[in-house]
This record gives C-alpha cells, sequence and structure tokens, in this order.
C-alpha cells in the first residue's frame, strides 16, 4: 500500500514537470492585422444611346368603326345573307338583308298616281288664270278706251234702263269728277288656286318621294368591310324600325388607345399639332408565342385626363389590321415577311404594348430599374468604390427607366444588385457575369465528357 503512494506521487511529479516545461517553451502566436471584409456586388455598364426616344406604353385595341344592325322600315325578312354571322367577314356593299317590298311598291305606285293627278290640276289651274287674265284685260281696255267710267255701259246693262248711256257720260263730264283707275283683284286672276295646286303638286312629290326612300330602305347593305361581330336576324321574322339586328366591325383601321403620363406625353414632339408632323408608333402583341409588330401612327391625343389614373389617351391609328403582323425585330431566327403563312391579324379588344417615336436627343442613357434607388438615385462603380448619384428620369417602364448623362462617366458602371448597407466611397467587389462562368466552364465540361469516352472505350 506505501509502495502505491509512492508510484502515484512520482506520476503526479512527473506531470506536474512536463506541464512546467511546455508552458515555458511555448512560442507567442504571431499577430496579423484584421482582414478587412470587401462587399460582392453586381454591376453592369449602363448603355449609351443617341437618337429619337422611344415612348413605350400599353393600351387596348378598338374598332375605329362599329356599327349596330337595324331596319329603318317595318316588314319581313325575305332574304339574309349567309354570310351575316358571328365572326364572319363581310364585303363593302354586300346586302346583308331584304325586306318583303309588296307593300311600299304599292305606295310608290299610289304615289306616282297622286303626282300625275296633281299634274293635272296644276295644269288647269294654269289655264284658268290665263283666261281670268284675258277676260280682265278686256275689261281694263274698255275703261280706258272711253270718256268716263260709265262709257262700259251697254244698252242692256241695267244701268242703261235708269239712264241711257248718252246722258251718264254727259252727266259725268258736267260734274269734273276725275277718272279713276279700278284695281284687279287677286281672286279674280285665280292666282291663289293656281298657288294651291302648285302646293299640292309638291306634297305629292314629297310622299313619293318617302316612298321610293322606303322602297329602297327594304334593301340594308353594308356600308364598310368588316366583321359580324354579333347578329340577331332569322329569315321571316318580322322586323321594326330601329330593332337592333346586330353589328359589325370595320376591319378598315384599328385604334389603339394608350395612356401616358404627362411627363411622357411632353416627350413627344408635334403631339398636339397632329397634322404638322406624322408621329410614327409601332404596336406589339404576342401570338403563339411570337411577338408581331404592326405599323402604326398617332391620330390624336385627348384634351380630357383620365379622372381614375390622371393620364393623357393618345389615340394611335393602325391601317390595315387585319393583313396579319410582322414578327418583331428581336426574333430574328422566326423574322419572316408581313402577312406570310401563319401571321395573326390584329384583335380587337387585344392588349398590346406600343412604341411611339419621341424627340430626339443627343445623348441618353437606359438602366434596368433594379438598379434604382429610392429618391432617382443609382449607385456607380468607379475605380472600385461606390458612388451615389441623382439621376433625372425621362421615362420609366415595367423593365427600364430612360435618364439623362448627366453625372454619369464616360463608360458608366452601375450596381444592380440589393445593398443592405452602403456608403459613398466603400470598396466593392464586381462579381464576374454568369455568363463568362457558363462559358469558361464548357471547354472543361467537354474535356470531361471525352475523358469518360476515353476510359469507355
Amino acid at each position: 500500500m506505501h509502495r502505491q503512494r509512492i508510484i502515484g506521487g512520482l506520476v503526479l511529479l512527473a506531470a506536474i514537470i512536463i506541464a512546467a516545461l511546455l508552458i515555458f517553451s511555448r512560442t507567442e502566436p504571431e499577430e496579423k492585422a484584421p482582414e478587412a471584409l470587401v462587399p460582392l456586388v453586381q454591376a453592369i455598364p449602363i448603355e449609351i444611346r443617341s437618337g429619337n426616344l422611344m415612348i413605350r406604353g400599353a393600351g387596348t385595341v378598338r374598332a375605329s368603326e362599329e356599327l349596330t344592325l337595324s331596319s329603318e322600315v317595318a316588314g319581313k325578312l325575305v332574304y339574309v345573307n349567309p354570310n351575316l354571322r358571328e365572326g364572319q367577314r363581310i364585303a363593302r356593299g354586300a346586302t346583308l338583308f331584304r325586306i318583303d317590298p309588296s307593300n311600299y311598291n304599292n305606295a310608290v305606285q299610289t304615289a306616282q298616281a297622286d303626282v300625275a293627278s296633281q299634274n293635272v290640276a296644276v295644269m288647269e289651274a294654269r289655264e284658268e288664270v290665263a283666261l281670268a287674265k284675258a277676260e280682265l284685260a278686256r275689261f281694263q281696255q274698255r275703261i280706258n278706251g272711253s270718256s268716263g267710267k260709265y262709257a262700259n255701259v251697254d244698252d242692256s246693262d241695267y244701268a242703261a234702263r235708269i239712264l241711257p248711256p248718252d246722258e251718264l257720260i254727259k252727266n259725268q263730264t258736267a260734274s269734273n269728277i276725275p277718272q279713276q283707275q279700278t284695281s284687279t283683284n287677286r281672286l279674280a286672276t285665280r292666282q291663289p288656286q293656281l298657288l294651291s295646286a302648285r302646293a299640292t303638286l309638291r306634297r305629292a312629290q314629297a310622299q313619293l318621294a318617302d316612298a321610293q326612300k322606303a322602297l329602297q330602305r327594304t334593301v340594308v347593305r353594308a356600308p364598310f368591310s368588316g366583321v359580324v361581330r354579333s347578329e340577331e336576324v332569322a329569315l321571316g321574322s318580322y322586323v321594326a324600325p330601329g330593332q337592333s339586328l346586330g353589328s359589325i366591325v370595320g376591319t378598315g383601321t384599328f385604334e389603339a388607345v394608350i395612356p401616358l403620363s404627362e411627363r411622357e406625353a411632353a416627350l413627344i414632339p408635334s403631339l398636339w399639332q397632329p397634322g404638322l408632323n406624322r408621329i410614327e408608333a409601332s404596336i406589339y402583341s404576342v401570338y403563339g408565342g411570337t411577338r408581331y409588330r404592326w405599323q402604326a401612327f398617332v391620330d390624336r391625343a385627348s384634351s380630357v385626363l383620365n379622372p381614375q389614373t390622371r393620364t393623357i389617351d393618345v389615340f394611335l391609328r393602325i391601317p390595315n389590321p387585319t393583313r396579319g403582323g410582322a414578327p418583331a425585330a428581336n426574333q430574328p431566327d422566326r423574322e419572316v415577311s408581313g402577312g406570310a403563312s401563319g401571321a395573326p391579324p390584329l384583335f380587337v379588344g387585344s392588349f398590346v404594348d406600343a412604341e411611339i417615336t419621341g424627340k430626339a436627343l443627343g445623348q441618353y442613357a437606359t438602366l434596368p430599374l433594379a438598379a434604382l434607388r429610392p429618391g432617382n438615385k443609382i449607385w456607380l462603380v468607379r475605380e472600385g468604390r461606390l458612388r451615389s448619384v441623382t439621376v433625372e428620369i425621362l421615362q420609366r417602364t415595367d423593365t427600364e427607366a430612360l435618364i439623362t448623362t448627366n453625372n454619369l462617366d464616360e463608360k458608366p458602371v452601375v450596381v444592380v444588385s440589393s445593398l443592405k448597407s452602403a456608403t459613398d466611397g466603400q470598396r466593392v467587389r464586381i462579381a464576374k457575369p454568369r455568363t463568362e462562368k457558363t462559358a469558361a466552364s464548357k471547354p472543361n465540361d467537354k474535356a470531361t465528357t471525352k475523358k469518360i469516352s476515353g476510359q469507355a472505350q
């Protein structure tokens, strides 16, 4: 037992000696300065452009002409155009439907008979006027050719029975009564009867014109080429004047209503004087995964602000919208000529994007919206350090913003990644674009593939 205690004490002493030797023989750790953490950011060069601004917007397409079909006269439908069906095309001047013309033919014949009868009445009245004027002329001649107003009294007149004509003339001369001219009564010339006959003739002619117009209106034709939007007609049905029978949408031109802010509208020159310059524009619509383009131009702008959005509605006129659009220029692998097989027409009611030619600038820049910070600020990278710059925005879209080149470098690089904390002058590192990494990895992938193939052989 005593021996075990001695051995334990020796082991403990040896451990203490070894620990002391290790403590006294240790070396001091090398001191190093703390490594500075430089954040990694994603940055891209800002694209500098020159020329005309392209004002971008979006809106809906509507028809410039749309007609509600109805009849101006009542009757039974005896013919309906087979193409008068929803979605079918109708050529200009094509007969849409006809109404039974029997009653209207009879009305025309009745009116024609009335006109012929009134022509005879006018002729009779005209002859009666001529006879009355001749009678009055002879009576006036007898008065003017004698020496007194009683010279026209014949021996058979009632006055002659009381006093012979010679005595009447003699008494008139003795009394020195001046000779008076007699005035002719219009009723004696039968002029009112002639005027009444002519008025009745004009009324009969107007009734004939109404009857002929009603007969023409039994045939309804398309005033323009278009597409049938809706139809509610059936052969043999009875229609009334003003009854809605369908609608046709004109296909000659369409309109696109593009709302723009006041700042964006101010970038379009001569917007309020469209007659001075033809402002070119383009309309884009997606069909079957392909983006198609139609040529357009600014037709007019509304002088009344939209009460809901406080924007200005700009109306773009699109000629020949049904001939098919051409694939947009950003799809060169699919580009074909306009109107080629498979190219769709522009649909009424579709939502489209628009580009309107704006004012020309010597320089302007485009940058993605991810680069914009609150207060219209951007972070530029200059010599590896951040620089905060306030920019003037010309136009903002869903994906990018157009800005002026004020306060920008010759080849500016802007940060597009998020920055939790950043200060002006802070040092940063720019991450390589993913495309470069992918391209750099492709040779290694090919080499690995060839190695595996060699091993397999």
